[in-house]
């Protein structure tokens, strides 16, 4: 496995006791352990306490000495921390877990979860946009988040101030996911204190960080991988041409997840993401039945409610394979990007020869995935995957 990723099984192995939750917790906490590496080190080794044990020794061939995995002292602390906040882990393999989520090749190995555990098995679009959001965008957020709720959708975003905000009131009453950056019991931004409490009650609250994380700007893409993860379709209501959620549609794009945008005055910056898409190739939208009508094949598989029947667990994604487009050309070039990189750093020189691309049409892709945070750029023209 040269890039880093492992193809998760379909029904991977849930946690049988208590000890092996422990253990699992333990593992995606540990120093240098991403969910990639977690999946990884699993596959290899079969359980959570073999790769425990072969960690450090893992760590000392990567040139890390004197690993040190995470205390067990501090995986039960952080159940503790979710049992008093009221929020229940769910384990990756586990039947609790989105069964949406576990085809991806890094998906969160534990999510904690605040409300209705019932919401993660039906249904589900996301709603993002601008933070800093127009009179026009709130009310075409509000619109489609209706307009998917009364036809049995979830509706899912990342909490934050404007279109996401909008979108989580709108669909209060038939369901909504807000997915969240730091711990699940720490909302940011504060303003959205009293939202989130409602979202608690009404709906649920999602995250894969532990207990008492205080959000980071790299913990922004990964939220936006698990939103997009989550849900059938994208939909991006207001975003800049250099946004979080431009990345969370090209997140979606690489899930194969439908991606669709509503139009918007060409000169308006918060419209220009927008813009870029439906040029690229994303479905344009103008209200709920442009959404549905795109869904109309995923749809096919639920009920005339939109919920999941009695003799299925949860749909079968990814969907639909989106045409080949400009927007899906670029992903599949982002996974190139990334299959020839690896922890180590490599020279970009390097990496422009192994593609055989120009180096014009390489640069502003590695800017996108250097933004995304799913690479890094070291001194002297070296770059490394995240």
């Amino acid at each position: 496995m040269t890039d880093g990723r492992i193809s998760n099984p379909t029904h991977p192995t849930p946690p049988r006791t208590e000890d092996d939750r422990l253990d699992r917790l333990r593992l995606i906490r540990s120093r240098r352990v991403g969910p990639a590496t977690y999946h990884r080190l699993m596959a290899e080794h079969g359980s959570a306490r073999a790769a425990l044990a072969a960690l450090p020794e893992v760590a000392r061939a990567a040139g890390v000495p004197d690993y040190r995995t995470c205390p067990i002292e501090v995986a039960r602390a952080e159940m503790a921390e979710g049992r008093l906040a009221g929020a229940v882990p769910l384990f990756h393999g586990a039947p609790d877990y989105p069964a949406s989520l576990l085809a991806l090749s890094d998906a969160p190995p534990v999510l904690w979860l605040q409300g209705d555990a019932g919401l993660l098995a039906r249904p589900m679009v996301a709603l993002v946009g601008a933070r800093n959001a127009s009179s026009l965008g709130i009310r075409m957020a509000r619109r489609l988040a209706e307009g998917l709720g009364q036809a049995g959708y979830v509706v899912v975003s990342g909490l934050a101030r404007g279109i996401d905000s909008e979108a989580h009131m709108a669909a209060m009453a038939t369901g909504t996911l807000a997915v969240q950056a730091g711990g699940v019991e720490v909302i940011y931004p504060e303003e959205n204190t009293a939202l989130a409490e409602e979202i608690r009650l009404k709906g649920a609250r999602l995250s894969e960080q532990p207990m008492g994380t205080q959000p980071q700007t790299r913990h922004f893409p990964q939220r936006n991988r698990i939103i997009a993860g989550l849900a059938q379709a994208v939909v991006v209501v207001e975003a800049a041409a250099r946004s979080g959620s431009l990345i969370t549609a090209r997140m979606a794009l690489d899930q194969g997840r439908e991606v669709m945008a509503v139009p918007g005055h060409p000169f308006d910056a918060r419209a220009s993401g927008c813009n870029m898409l439906i040029r690229d190739g994303a479905t344009l939208v103008r209200g709920p039945a442009d959404i549905l009508e795109a869904l109309g094949q995923i749809g096919a598989q639920f009920d005339e409610t939109g919920e999941v029947p009695a003799d299925m667990s949860a749909p079968p994604l990814p969907g639909p394979v989106p045409p080949s487009r400009p927007l899906a050309e670029a992903a599949e070039l982002h996974s190139r990007i990334l299959a020839r990189l690896g922890p180590s750093p490599t020279a970009e020189d390097q990496l422009i020869r192994d593609l055989a691309l120009p180096p014009a049409r390489l640069a502003p892709e590695i800017l996108t995935l250097e933004l995304e945070g799913r690479i890094q750029r070291h001194p002297g023209g070296l770059l490394a995957r995240l």
